[in-house]
């Protein structure tokens, strides 16, 4: 049995733990520095819970100390902090966070060390660059790759067309930061919120817009290899022009804890919600111009007797799926491992990426 460390007792760290603890293969230790946090998770007593401040000087690399791996379901702003104390005790880390300038930081650290260091593990970035790897894999050349995943309300209800079932803090960095692409062959940077695009899936509309992100190491990966390579974020028609409004017009990305009070305090949380991943690649085999799609939606379902979000799913799933085969050996032990060095078959025949797989058969079955 492997003793791991699940940073975060939000909703996703919860889902995590719940998930790993179940399999009866992993001892797990929540930690969070909020105690009501910790209680309101309602986990059996098979995941003990920690109360700690992890600022605090040596107090989480002692907290590390002989464990296997450590996963951050923390704030993003934290990153950095957790992957420096799990190199200071020899442990495996893992992360969920869509910063760039986190992720700069982890891969400094996986510099030479003895133990691996996997950011981005979760939805985007992490399956979908697993997806669109696989996907560009399949070319000769590449002309484009182009990938969009949203979570939103299945039954949006307010003019934002939204609700919260994702961390707060990330929204809004992701409205915020510049956003990688290639664009022409260059690896640029974009602004976030624009280039705005409309296409229909299932005979329902959205819209898709640059957020910062999403892309994970794919830029650097493909660079030099894609005339075209860019991430949008899918949401419901008249959500961007609002946020835009509400970032550009009335300032509030510089008043970042103003829209995440509003925010909190006006948009309700939801269970009923839909994850679509959408990736489109483009390029030529044996001499001619082809192009290959993926697409797949996951909903929100029951687990036993406590019904999860699918954003809950699909991103525990993908950090739970790459620790699992971290630990059974199919990825390296050490160093830096981007998430497009996974393979697509090996992820969804994996206990925890089957919740990606089931409904991709399923999406197939039925068209």
């Amino acid at each position: 049995m492997k003793e791991v460390v699940v940073i975060g007792a939000g909703k996703i760290g919860s889902t995590i733990a719940e998930m790993l603890a179940a399999t009866g293969d992993y001892r797990v230790t929540v930690v969070d520095r909020s105690a009501e946090q910790l209680g309101a998770m309602g986990l059996s007593g098979q995941v003990a819970t920690l109360e700690l401040d992890i600022g605090a000087k040596g107090e989480l690399e002692k907290v590390l100390a002989g464990k296997f791996a450590v996963l951050s379901a923390a704030p993003f702003h934290l990153t950095t902090r957790i992957a420096e104390a799990a190199a200071a005790a020899g442990v495996h880390y893992l992360d969920l966070t869509e910063d760039v300038a986190s992720t700069r930081r982890v891969k400094e650290l996986a510099r030479g060390s003895r133990t691996a260091f996997i950011p981005q593990c979760g939805l985007a970035p992490g399956f979908i660059s697993i997806v669109a790897n696989d996907l560009a894999s399949r070319f000769d050349t590449l002309e484009s790759v182009r990938m969009r995943v949203g979570a939103l309300p299945q039954y949006p209800s307010n003019a934002l067309n939204y609700n919260l079932t994702w961390s707060t803090d990330g929204v809004i960095n992701e409205y915020c930061e510049p956003c990688e692409a290639i664009v022409e062959g260059e690896l640029v940077e974009v602004p976030p919120l624009e280039e705005r695009e409309e296409f229909s899936l299932d005979g329902v509309t959205y819209e898709a817009f640059n957020t910062s992100g999403g892309l994970g190491t794919l830029a650097e990966t493909l660079k030099g290899k894609v005339r075209t390579l860019n991430y949008r974020t899918i949401r419901y028609p008249g959500h961007a022009a609002i946020m835009k409004a509400l970032l550009n017009d009335l300032g509030l990305r510089h008043r970042r804890d103003v829209l995440k009070d509003i925010f909190e305090s006006a948009l309700p949380a939801t269970m009923q919600d839909v994850v679509i991943v959408f990736v489109t690649v483009s390029g030529r085999k044996n001499g001619r111009l082809l192009q290959e799609t993926y697409a797949n939606k996951i909903y929100s379902q029951r687990v036993g007797a406590v019904v999860h979000s699918a954003i809950q799913i699909t991103t525990a799933s993908g950090i739970c799926a790459v620790l699992d085969m971290l630990a059974d050996g199919s990825l390296p032990a050490k160093g830096f491992v981007r998430q497009e060095d996974i393979a697509l078959d090996t992820f969804l025949a994996n206990r925890f990426g089957r919740a990606y797989a089931q409904h991709e058969v399923a999406s197939r079955l039925a068209s």
